[in-house]
């Protein structure tokens, strides 16, 4: 029998050996004779007539069904044997299958995993349980791709070409043919798509969609990232076009619809190298003594109408993505850097939430509607940031963002001070009701003109920074309490954020209990106030960058979605994200959303929201997934040239292969390999999260501080591996 027809053999005992177990699981209290079988699956053929009483004797025998009489045949009793699931594919080729509803993750062996690949859904038939061992399975059917292109490298043949992907769980090459090579040359990266996958070849068939450049070069590697998850990273022609010819002047008649603001004192607060401003801030003492404060979002629903190519566009991006050396709009410039940046001396649409706060942070008063503005100043951080702590406006040449020193007004100085107050009570208030306080070390790399890392500086989170979140977490939850409690219930867009899971809690409790540390696990209250109290002990220790990221892994994730539960780590009942539509497309419906209500609309379709909602939070995550790797990708290169300099790092991870080690100077983590740690043979000890040696009993556990050498890095893999330097004084 030739390969091919033996496959397709295969294929049929398969189809026949689901089709009987949809028969007998359909009707599970009754029982069935092969011909009443064949019946139901529309047999006729004599030879699958004959492999169906083959295939009944078969799984009778191996007590996959039960044979209740002679020749009659029903499922076992409370099992199920077919499920729909999600591949988790591993680096070793294994897979296991994630379902929902069921506790434990099914096991597939390499060889049974049956082409499909990473996070693809599949039906999975489950092997009954053997005593003690892991449920297995096997693959029987891809129900539907998780992706199809991949990135990888041309390996040239004579007359054909097979690219190898980059993605380590991707465990086949994917054959090109040489009119399908787009120009491809011999050791390119590209990237491929899947087009085929005949039963009897070994490997995928494809197509080059594009060539991305010579592996190592940077852009090569930067534009890889993102075609790796699936991101732009330019807009096609005729969604920019679109985009140019959209009318921004600011119109007479639509300010007449508006609540004019103009007059009102208004300024920006951004990084300093910030090109758009979509936010601003309003400040003004009223005669009863309490003050009026504006928080002004960029209008871009105004500009970006529903049912255009730039609106699809915009939803399917959902998101900026902000790589180490470069920014991804989802918005073309015209509308992010101008006509929705909000620049000083310039008129501007905005969506405004705007209160009344008594001296106390109390509100006393709310409003939400569309405006307009003329913002009178643009700061940066660190130039709020020396009013707040010096309480002058003389801003210092070093401190300016302007070519010299510059003096701020009498009236900017008064309300940032004031504001900075009062964001300091609301912080306190949100503290004191359960809130968590990540104020994690952020690592970003001073970048020379052709971007080349050529330093490491880390972000903190000062005052100024906390004055602008406080008051656009303020108009976040508020816009979502003024939906939110609405009679009858609205469709809503709600940023939730679920309880952590107590298991990772225990689990990190473990760790952190290494380092003198202890959670509280008494009620709600007291698991946010000792994650606060840990977050607080950890702040300018060795330790710290680890245990702020564990603790943000035993966090739930934050999505969107239209069910709203509360917001756990900012302790809010309600809670959206109205603040950033030039670069997150949920807040583009949330002002829809709330414009149409304010407007006496109907509830919206739920269906649809939701759907745009579960859309928004997958390409957040996929956008976050290319930011960490780009940034990794930065940390590689940077080690690159200190490959002769010894530091000292923590380990930040323990795995049966290596131990992980971030340094503590400049953040970069890599990667010891147990097989070169010398002296004697190092076993993983899972329960220690420690290395330990057969021998010595030598033990390299989580936190512990090393020393380490860069051993080799691998820009096109983004591998950065350490050698361990013996400490002299052991």
């Amino acid at each position: 029998m030739s390969k091919k027809n033996k496959k397709a053999k295969n294929h049929r005992k398969i189809e026949i050996t689901r089709g009987i177990f949809t028969v007998l699981e359909k009707e599970p209290n009754k029982s069935f004779n092969y011909k009443q079988i064949a019946a139901k699956l529309n047999i006729t053929d004599a030879q699958d007539r004959n492999t169906l009483i083959k295939r009944l004797t078969e799984l009778k025998e191996k007590k996959r069904i039960q044979e209740v009489d002679r020749g009659q045949y029903k499922v076992l009793e409370n099992t199920k044997s077919y499920h729909e699931g999600t591949v988790d594919l591993t680096g070793k080729g294994n897979a296991y299958i994630i379902i929902d509803g069921m506790e434990d993750d099914i096991f597939i062996p390499a060889n049974n995993i049956n082409k499909a690949f990473h996070k693809d859904k599949v039906e999975v038939y489950i092997y009954p349980r053997k005593k003690s061992k892991k449920l297995e399975g096997e693959i029987v059917k891809v129900l539907e791709r998780y992706k199809t292109t991949f990135v990888g490298i041309v390996d040239m043949q004579k007359t054909f070409a097979f690219v190898r992907p980059s993605d380590f769980r991707m465990y086949t090459d994917i054959f090109v043919s040489k009119d399908k090579l787009n120009e491809a040359k011999d050791g390119e990266k590209v990237l491929v798509e899947i087009t085929d996958w005949p039963d009897d070849v070994d490997s995928p068939f494809g197509r080059v969609t594009e060539v991305l450049g010579i592996p190592g070069e940077h852009d090569t590697e930067i534009h890889s990232i993102l075609a790796e998850y699936g991101l732009p990273y330019s807009f096609p022609a005729d969604v920019q076009n679109f985009a140019d010819e959209i009318d921004t002047s600011i119109k007479e008649e639509e300010i007449k619809k508006r609540r004019d603001l103009r007059n009102v004192l208004t300024f920006t607060i951004d990084p300093k190298d910030a090109k758009d401003f979509d936010d601003a801030l309003s400040f003004q003492k009223l005669e009863n003594g309490n003050y009026e404060i504006g928080i002004h979002i960029a209008d871009v629903s105004h500009y970006l109408q529903k049912d255009t190519i730039l609106d699809d566009e915009a939803y399917e991006r959902a998101t900026s993505v902000y790589l180490v050396d470069r920014v991804v709009p989802m918005l073309p410039e015209v509308l992010s850097n101008n006509a929705c940046s909000l620049r000083p001396n310039e008129e501007k649409y905005t969506f405004s939430a705007i209160f009344e706060l008594d001296t106390n942070a109390i509100i006393r008063n709310q409003w939400f509607g569309r405006t307009v503005i003329d913002s009178n100043e643009r700061f940066a951080y660190e130039e709020a940031q020396y009013i707040i702590e010096n309480g002058t406006g003389d801003i210092p040449e070093d401190i300016s963002i302007r070519e010299a020193a510059y003096t701020v007004s009498k009236d900017v100085v008064e309300a940032t001070l004031e504001m900075d107050r009062l964001a300091k009570i609301m912080r306190s208030k949100r503290m004191d009701q359960g809130a968590l306080s990540f104020d994690k070390v952020e690592v970003r790399f001073n970048l020379d003109e052709n971007s080349e890392p050529i330093g490491v500086y880390f972000k903190e989170s000062k005052d100024a920074n906390k004055l602008i979140e406080e008051f656009m977490l303020l108009a976040n939850r508020k816009v979502a309490e003024f939906i939110g409690k609405q009679k009858p219930k609205k469709t809503f867009v709600y940023r939730i954020h679920d309880d952590p899971d107590p298991d990772k809690l225990m689990a990190l409790n473990g760790i952190v209990s290494k380092f003198g540390h202890k959670l509280d696990f008494k009620d709600k209250k007291s698991i946010s106030s000792s994650l606060n109290q840990l977050l607080q002990d950890i702040k300018g220790k060795k330790e710290q960058n680890m245990v702020d990221t564990l603790t943000i892994r035993s966090m739930s994730k934050a999505i969107y979605t239209i069910d709203n539960i509360g917001h756990y780590g900012l302790a809010f009942d309600y809670y959206t994200h109205f603040t950033s539509p030039i670069r997150r497309y949920p807040d583009i419906m949330v002002h829809r959303l709330l414009q149409h209500y304010l407007d006496g609309g109907n509830s919206a379709n739920a269906e649809e929201f939701e759907k745009k909602c579960k859309h928004s939070s997958d390409m957040e995550y996929l956008a976050s997934s290319a930011e960490r790797d780009s940034i990794k990708y930065m940390q590689i290169k940077f080690m690159q040239d200190h490959k002769d300099e010894e530091f000292r790092g923590v380990i930040s991870g323990v795995t049966e292969w290596g131990i992980y080690v971030e340094i503590i100077a400049n953040k970069c983590e890599g990667m010891i390999r147990i097989r070169d740690i010398k002296g004697d043979y190092y076993i993983f000890d899972e329960k220690q999260y420690a290395i330990v040696g057969e021998r010595t009993k030598k033990k390299y556990t989580l936190g512990d501080e090393i020393t380490v050498m860069v051993k080799s890095t691998d820009l096109i893999k983004r591998h950065l591996d350490f050698a361990l330097i013996p400490d002299s004084n052991k």
